[in-house]
């Protein structure tokens, strides 16, 4: 007996017998021919969405589709409107200079998720091609706001500049993701100067956005005109702003030091989550109205996936010490089991997350993979219980990327509503930006967990079994 459990020393025992029991099921013990039903669990099944791990060189793979479309989709580079020709000299505002058109823009909220998601993908991979594609466009950006910021502050209504919005930002998805894009880039070690992009998008999310009175991130707030900006609604609550404005100041925090970063992160979740979701369903509905008697639920897929992102990004930074931080904790857990019992046969979830009727989307499928993969990898859940489900939903997504790296089923941009119509029948494009960064950050994660952990059949079925 010794001898055997000999390979299983240095803390290693868990993990040995959670392999030695990787197998399939015991062979009958009857003497005799077998019955015609004995070998029938053993039937090869067809899934439509392979039903395996995939390793690094398969997921890094459909990751290049991807890469190689976007690096071709959006040129880094400034022309003149007119001509059409290149502009070489950024340090005067050529009043004629824009950015080159490509299939999607360098300074949306959605790209910001994508220079996140490439930077992600360069670390898993080790290919330096992501980490290129996110700092090359990161340093066109600072080298703009230097010479267009004193422009655009002159004349903040009249002026015009290539990155306009940036740098004159109205609403979280102006500079949320960007800032919290730039934030980790420079953490990480990026030569890029951020000393004015940061300030321009930090001091916008943690300073002017309209918050309700108990600091709660809000759209629909005064129009400086007297009235009311209809958002749809005054005093409503996005769900996606708890990501377009939360990590980011939360990673203020980490980056400036201030600890006053960390206790609104932490804040904003939980008053978020107080007026939105939904415990005995697992889910967050989508809009909220601060005053209104009834609450309408529509659990759109997306934003419930911007929700389980935040929490997994302010986690990474939030001191475990913080008082707050077993609060967040305990509700990302909560969401992540109550996503769990929504996903598909096929490895995905629903635009309407509890309405089977409507399609399955694959942003929010990314997401998810990405969220839950990290909360794998980091602990916060178990690995037993959400390795396989984070296995088959990158699969899923795996399965919408196309040969030409362009990816399918992916909900175009979306307002809020108190009706199943309005996001049953949203349209669905290739050239949706909200699916792209998703799914880098979604390829990265699931490398590192399989790199991590171990999943494999058994009996069958996809299951965890220990650590590498």
């Amino acid at each position: 007996m010794k001898n055997r459990l000999k390979p299983c020393v240095a803390g290693a025992l868990a993990a040995c017998a959670l392999s030695a029991s990787a197998q399939q099921a015991p062979a009958p013990q009857e003497k005799g021919p077998a019955a015609a039903d004995a070998m029938l669990h053993a039937l090869d099944v067809h899934y439509p969405t392979p039903y395996r791990a995939m390793d690094a060189a398969e997921v890094k793979a459909v990751l290049d589709r991807v890469f190689d479309y976007l690096d071709k989709a959006t040129p880094a580079e400034v022309i003149d409107q007119r001509t059409g020709a290149p502009i070489a000299d950024l340090a005067k505002p050529d009043p004629n200079a824009v950015l080159k058109p490509g299939d999607f823009r360098l300074t949306s909220y959605e790209w910001g998720v994508t220079y996140t998601g490439m930077l992600a993908a360069g670390a898993a991979t080790g290919d330096r091609r992501y980490t290129d594609y996110a700092i090359r466009r990161h340093e066109l950006l600072a080298r703009l706001t230097k010479t267009w910021l004193p422009v655009v502050q002159a004349d903040r209504e009249h002026a015009a500049a290539p990155i306009k919005s940036f740098l004159n930002p109205h609403a979280l998805d102006d500079a949320g993701a960007l800032c919290q894009s730039f934030l980790k880039a420079k953490l990480e070690g990026s030569p890029v100067d951020y000393s004015q992009m940061i300030p321009i998008c930090g001091d916008f999310v943690t300073k002017k956005e309209y918050r309700l009175k108990d600091g709660t991130l809000a759209r629909g707030g005064p129009d400086g005109r007297g009235g009311v900006k209809m958002r749809p609604l005054p005093d409503t609550l996005w769900l996606d702003d708890m990501f377009m404005g939360v990590p980011t100041i939360a990673w203020l925090g980490k980056a400036t030091g201030d600890t006053r970063h960390y206790d609104d992160a932490a804040r904003q979740v939980l008053q978020f989550s107080k007026r939105m979701f939904n415990r005995s369903l697992g889910i967050y509905m989508h809009g909220y109205v601060e005053g209104s008697r009834d609450h309408p639920e529509m659990h759109w897929a997306r934003a419930n996936g911007w929700a389980v992102m935040a929490m997994v990004e302010v986690l990474e930074v939030l001191p475990k010490t913080h008082k707050d931080y077993k609060a967040v904790l305990e509700q990302l857990r909560a969401h992540v089991k109550g996503l769990a019992g929504y996903q598909t046969k096929d490895g995905f979830w629903h635009q309407l997350i509890d309405r089977n009727d409507t399609y399955q989307e694959t942003s929010a499928t990314a997401i998810y993979t990405y969220a839950i993969a990290r909360a794998v990898n980091r602990g916060y859940v178990d690995a037993q219980a959400y390795g396989p489900m984070a296995n088959l939903a990158w699969n899923a997504v795996a399965s919408k990327v196309q040969p030409n790296g362009q990816i399918e089923g992916i909900c175009v941009g979306t307002g809020m509503a108190f009706d199943p119509a309005f996001y049953a029948y949203r349209p669905t494009s290739v050239k949706a930006a909200h699916g792209y960064g998703p799914t880098l950050l979604a390829g990265a994660e699931i490398i590192a967990m399989n790199r991590k952990f171990k999943f494999g059949l058994n009996d069958s079925g996809l299951m965890y079994q220990g650590v590498r």
